[in-house]
């Protein structure tokens, strides 16, 4: 009679290649988009079994070793992919294999990295908030407001909200309907979602004036969209990355 070892699905463990060192180098990105990557690795590699059932949140923080909430910020993200689904007292299911391992993110190195980065974001983005002046739908409009107030709500009742916050950028750029302002946003995720956790922790505090300043930055956005006025929405864009990469400046001392 087979173990019940050998009938289960493997598991990454922390010391095979799935469950290699998450604290790398520089740019790396951060510990979710990391956790994200390796889970993506195991999918690809059938580590899971013919059912396609994830370890459970405790199982893969320990295989990864991170803490739960990591978990869940990288799981949150597979959800929101269409990589995996969660079901009630089940646990979380492959539901789509990915085309390929996801892209690696430049490296962040300098001083110079984190203006170049800021400046692609702005350029990007803006015209992706442009575009969607331009060609949203009163669907996408809803889609929009709801990622807005999913991540108000977050930030109000002073919960973690990166990947609210990623959703919206998201959110706006699917306004667009341009697969290319999409694309590039999507590929520039993981720094993006390092340099808004680093925002978020760094000082140990997010007082309500910059929630309240972030908010009013989002809404000018969500407005210039509505309102259908593209060079307000581009320029309301470039105005919360300006202030964002001030934020990040001030709170880190760089």
């Amino acid at each position: 009679m087979p173990s019940r070892a050998n009938r289960n699905p493997k598991r990454p463990s922390a010391g095979s290649r799935e469950g290699r060192p998450l604290l790398q180098a520089e740019g790396a990105g951060s510990l979710s988009a990391q956790v994200y990557a390796r889970v993506v690795e195991a999918i690809l590699r059938g580590d899971f079994g013919p059912q396609g059932k994830l370890p459970t949140e405790s199982e893969l923080a320990l295989s990864y070793g991170v803490s739960r909430p990591t978990i869940r910020e990288a799981l949150s993200r597979l959800r929101s992919d269409g990589v995996v689904d969660s079901r009630r007292g089940a646990g979380s299911f492959v539901v789509r294999h990915p085309a390929g391992p996801p892209v690696e993110a430049t490296p962040i190195r300098s001083l110079a990295d984190v203006e170049r980065y800021y400046a692609f974001r702005s350029c990007v983005e803006a015209g992706a908030a442009a575009a969607a002046a331009e060609f949203r739908t009163a669907s996408d409009l809803e889609a929009l407001h709801a990622a807005f107030d999913d991540l108000n709500a977050r930030e109000e009742a002073g919960l973690p909200a990166v990947e609210e916050d990623v959703r919206f950028h998201l959110a706006v750029a699917r306004c667009s309907h341009n697969p290319f302002f999409v694309a590039s946003i999507e590929t520039s995720i993981a720094p993006i979602r390092q340099f808004m956790e680093l925002a978020r922790n760094a000082g140990g505090t997010r007082g309500p004036e910059r929630i309240r300043a972030t908010r009013d930055e989002h809404q000018a956005i969500v407005d210039a969209v509505e309102r259908r006025a593209p060079s307000n929405a581009a320029e309301a864009v470039r105005v919360h990355i300006l202030n964002a990469k001030r934020r990040i400046f001030e709170a880190t001392r760089i």
